[in-house]
């Protein structure tokens, strides 16, 4: 799906910073007019508020580590958060409870299988796998510091706010939406407590965790909040630590495994960076001591990533030597021993 629509653009190595400003610019202005007319895949529509959305909308932008934003098209419309508010509630989770007790508890292995699968959990004694599955995610939130449900999800909201560098709102058409649809989520988590995996009453974990991913952003928030993880933890935008730099390490970790469901083996092959989307069209990926790249666009593919979206991360990450994987040759005076 990647590898065909970029062989035209030259394998940058991932050395040193970004290009220029301008051509950092360019190159975005370009993503976007290559897949602008791009129509594969199709709106989600298992949550009802979400098949509302406009398949037509486009944004790309880019935040680097030193706060510096390009971005082109539909960058400051809002959308539900979904799926990648996963990779900054398991930030916060790590902050507070380790890195040993998140891979014992929880693991950090894909499970080859779609997101919301039950399956999974029963072929693993009830293990989640990964944070980044539905069963993980759910369990991660339960992990979340706080004596009530109430202060669990207000160190959620706050959280990922800081994340993005401004207060974040909860869009309450799509909890409403998906508080009704949910029901797999609901036999997920007491799944997960029948097994003794989840810390918490299921009910109240769920609607927390349907919560978080009614939580609205846009592709510039995206940027800046994968721009804090490429940062060791430092938000560009304004300057504050929100986590440590191990914990940005272990996260990134386990989105570059598993950040793409099942296709997260093709993802890393093809574009090479840790990236996390969401059902709403959203795409975060990030390259780590460079910045991150947030992406809108609704229309997706049968594992819930948007087409555009994907489309335009492998032309970058290209285009930009994102990729962690890529290199070049020393010149022959330089790899000598004498």
């Amino acid at each position: 799906m990647f590898e065909a629509d970029v062989l035209d653009v030259p394998q940058q190595a991932l050395t040193g910073g970004l290009p220029e400003i301008p051509h950092v610019d360019e190159l975005l202005r370009e993503a976007h007019a290559r897949y602008s007319a791009d129509r594969d895949g199709a709106v989600a529509t298992y949550i009802p508020a979400l098949a509302a959305a406009d398949p037509e909308l486009f944004g790309l932008s880019l935040t680097e580590v030193d706060g510096t934003v390009h971005r082109v098209g539909d960058t400051a419309e809002h959308f539900s958060i979904q799926s990648i508010s996963k990779a900054f509630v398991l930030a916060l989770v790590c902050e507070s409870m380790g890195h040993e007790e998140l891979h014992r508890t929880v693991g950090v292995n894909n499970t080859g299988l779609p997101f919301n699968s039950v399956i999974a959990l029963e072929l693993n004694d009830g293990n989640p796998m990964n944070p980044m599955v539905n069963a993980g995610a759910i369990a991660t939130t339960a992990f979340m510091p706080g004596n009530t449900a109430e202060e669990k999800w207000e160190g959620i909201r706050s959280g990922l706010s800081r994340f993005a560098g401004r207060e974040l709102a909860v869009d309450e058409q799509v909890l409403a939406s998906e508080s009704a649809s949910n029901h797999r989520n609901q036999g997920i988590s007491d799944l997960l407590t029948s097994y003794g995996r989840l810390r918490g009453r299921p009910e109240e974990i769920v609607e927390i965790y349907t919560r978080q991913c009614s939580l609205l952003v846009t592709a510039d928030d995206l940027a800046v909040m994968g721009a804090t993880l490429a940062d060791g933890g430092t938000n560009p935008r304004t300057g504050e630590r929100i986590v440590s730099p191990e914990v940005c390490r272990d996260v990134l970790s386990v989105l570059a495994a598993c950040g793409m469901y099942e296709r997260s083996g093709e993802w890393l092959f093809e574009i090479g960076v840790p990236a996390k989307s969401g059902v709403s069209g959203g795409i975060v990926a990030v390259a780590p001591g460079k910045g991150a790249l947030g992406a809108f666009s609704p229309r997706l593919d049968r594992a819930g990533n948007s087409v555009r979206g994907q489309r335009a991360c492998a032309f970058l990450s290209r285009a930009l030597g994102l990729n962690l994987f890529a290199s070049i040759p020393r010149p022959p005076e330089e790899t000598s021993h004498g």
